[in-house]
């Protein structure tokens, strides 16, 4: 006979199952972030140790008082980290709507909108040229400031509603949830811009016919430029260490410096079509790779499902498309429309372009590739040997929260 299962042990084994559930690998990945950890919130009980210190001195003079200001404006900044920067739009903003000039001889509108229009064109259409560094630098003050305001003042209180407790959980649901809402935005205008274009459906012979694409409408250079601005803003963060590294940061790290090239290169030589199809294909996977990390800070009973469907969506997007992208390098960049080297001409799709090009995107899906050997490797771990545990996102979380108790 079976030997009886008493009430503590029924007790214990449910116990565990939920702390499987609750550890549950699926979705939980770190792979592929375009999302980098937020600012705030660094030192914040030393910063409140010199805050009352310095409030509380009995200096009642105009420098006195001054000096309390001025701290107690530097610690309101500390807090909430997107305030100099919307502070910063804010005058940009109010000085050019202001003035009497909004044409290009503003010297504020190559920071507000794209620069370079062609006169007498129809829709108007807009060339290439230094400027253009100014628009992507102010737009990374704007993503800095709309990451941090989404990530502390929207999304923590919905962390907080969701029942995640830990802070480690709370930084992740904040940046993946950040990143669900840009790509929800970006990845349909991209479909939308590629629906404008002979591209429609990645028709790949379209990068090469009637090059170079030197000229750009409104949107599309706004869209192409303000990805420029995402990712420049992501890279300085991760690359300089702002915050605490991961334990992927050198792939990361060498994702993002092969996707600023990318973004410098093909705007800098005209292959912005080839670049528009790979910003869709990143902005897409990285959509359902985010949703399916925070359903699993949720512990959402769709969490298995999903991440099943996120790996078809990857495989399609980022290896299915960029293979068909680096074949047509191979196959079409040479054969469609002109191939030759003509810097008067800007005419830049020729013998020594062809093998950067093929590089760079190549580079691009050794890492897509280490990354998908990840999800495989969970996703078998999950429906084959029904292990739900993922000890480096565990080891990750706790060794954050014991970190940020010891100080």
């Amino acid at each position: 006979m079976p030997p009886k299962t008493t009430k503590k042990q029924t007790s214990s084994a449910a116990k565990g199952a939920a702390n499987r559930r609750r550890k549950s690998s699926v979705g939980a990945i770190n792979l592929g972030d375009t999302s980098v950890p937020g600012l705030g919130s660094r030192g914040s009980e030393q910063r409140n140790k010199k805050l009352d210190e310095a409030l509380s001195k009995k200096d009642n003079s105009d420098l006195g008082i001054s000096k309390k200001i001025f701290v107690g404006v530097k610690e309101l900044c500390l807090r909430h980290v997107w305030l100099p920067f919307l502070l910063i739009l804010v005058s940009v903003w109010s000085a050019y709507l202001l003035s009497d000039n909004h044409t290009e001889s503003n010297p504020l509108r190559m920071f507000i909108d794209v620069s370079y229009e062609i006169p007498g064109t129809e829709p108007k259409m807009y060339g290439k040229g230094k400027k253009d560094f100014a628009f992507v630098a102010f737009y990374m003050l704007f993503f800095t400031f709309t990451r941090e305001f989404t990530m502390q003042v929207i999304l923590r209180p919905l962390a907080y509603r969701f029942g995640i407790q830990k802070e480690a959980k709370v930084k992740r649901f904040l940046e993946q949830m950040y990143a669900v809402s840009y790509y929800s935005f970006t990845g349909p205008l991209g479909l939308y811009i590629m629906k404008q274009t002979p591209l429609w459906f990645f028709e790949t012979t379209a990068f090469y016919e009637n090059f170079p694409h030197k000229t750009h409408d409104h949107l599309f250079k706004v869209y192409y430029l303000a990805q420029a601005a995402f990712w420049a803003q992501q890279s300085v963060i991760l690359i300089f260490r702002l915050e605490a590294p991961r334990k992927d940061f050198k792939e990361l790290v060498f994702h993002h410096i092969i996707t600023i090239a990318l973004i410098f290169l093909s705007y800098r030589f005209h292959f912005t079509w080839m670049g528009l199809a790979v910003y869709i294909t990143m902005d897409i996977s990285d959509w359902f790779l985010g949703l399916s990390k925070s359903f699993n800070y949720v512990n959402a009973r769709i969490t298995g499902p999903f991440f099943a469907v996120f790996t078809v969506v990857w495989f399609y997007l980022r290896h299915y498309l960029n293979i068909k992208i680096l074949w047509s390098v191979l196959t079409e960049f040479r054969t469609v429309g002109p191939f030759e080297l003509s810097w008067e001409d800007q005419q830049y799709k020729c013998w020594i372009s062809q093998p950067i090009v093929f590089v760079l995107i190549f580079a691009l899906q050794l890492v897509n590739l280490l990354w998908f050997f990840l999800i495989l490797r969970i996703l078998y771990r999950y429906v084959v040997l029904h292990v739900e545990e993922d000890v480096r996102s565990e080891s990750e979380s706790d060794n954050e929260e014991d970190a940020k108790k010891q100080n």
